[in-house]
């Protein structure tokens, strides 16, 4: 068995009873919300952020210091095992960074020990998917180094396409233009996002109504999907449910998809995108 453990962080979004399944450890973000400061889960009672976000209520988020990330590897390395640890998008966060910062100064303190600390470039479930498939090649035997070499060579691939239903909270983010956010939401203009090759948010088109967005999305994954390599495809969603199972639908007739797994989008991430934020995550030809 390889004598490494993989370590996350809650930008992933993926739900505890399926991390543990997974036997991956996790180290929260965290968000600020009606006067507290609570770890980002989405097991943490999100409806009622995103019932208080729709009422205009603010929440903002904390990325993870070095200290966050030494408690979480200090007792993996001190237990004589290697760590593989995979964050959170370093164009999205600070995270990254950080658990660098946490790694170098436990491999001074542990040189018999190695940490690989991998740049996801995801966010929400595309991280999820792409830390699924690190499990899955880690339960094939994959070494520290080949595991981490793959993700770097697969992150890419790794596509991330998203609408919002409310272009105020891409303002408030500094995504969009005062102006932008105020036209686009008189006009019911729906952006079509993706994160690009450094793990930024980027806006690529517009199409006009909530329908026509979601619909949007299926069809890039139609067009940029690896042929036989998308069995399982993870949708994630701002508390819009509906509109996650009608997208799944749509990437099951156009695209073969066999599974689909549809959970929420986290506090932190959801903060910045707000209500009604629909995503989808898939095996692409590029980003």
């Amino acid at each position: 068995m390889n004598n490494y453990q993989i370590i996350t962080d809650s930008g992933c979004d993926m739900p505890r009873s399926v991390l543990e399944k997974l036997n991956v450890r996790y180290v929260p973000l965290y968000v600020n919300f009606r006067g507290q400061t609570l770890e980002d889960s989405v097991d943490m009672g999100i409806k009622d952020i995103y019932a208080g976000l729709r009422t205009g209520e603010a929440a903002s988020t904390s990325a993870i210091n070095p200290e966050g990330w030494k408690t979480a590897m200090e007792p993996v390395v001190a237990a004589g095992q290697d760590a593989l640890v995979l964050t959170f998008s370093s164009g999205l966060s600070t995270t990254y960074q950080s658990a660098v910062i946490a790694a170098r100064e436990l491999e001074e303190a542990y040189p018999e020990r190695k940490i690989r600390v991998v740049d996801s470039l995801c966010a929400s479930l595309g991280q999820g998917l792409l830390l699924y498939y690190a499990c899955q090649k880690r339960d094939l035997g994959l070494s520290l180094d080949e595991l981490a070499d793959w993700l770097e060579d697969n992150k890419l691939h790794l596509c991330h396409w998203f609408t919002v239903d409310d272009l105020m909270y891409l303002k408030r983010g500094g995504r969009v233009s005062a102006a932008t956010a105020l036209v686009g939401t008189m006009l019911q203009i729906k952006p079509v996002l993706h994160v690009d090759d450094e793990g930024h948010l980027i806006n690529v088109s517009k199409t006009r109504g909530r329908k026509a967005s979601i619909q949007a999305l299926a069809g890039k994954m139609a067009e940029t999907a690896l042929p036989g390599e998308n069995d399982l495809v993870y949708i994630c969603h701002g508390d819009c449910l509906e509109d996650a199972e009608y997208l799944a639908q749509l990437i099951r007739e156009k695209c073969g998809v066999r599974e689909v797994f549809i959970g929420y989008t986290g506090a932190v991430i959801g903060s910045h995108s707000g209500p009604g934020t629909l995503a989808l995550f898939y095996l692409g030809t590029n980003r």
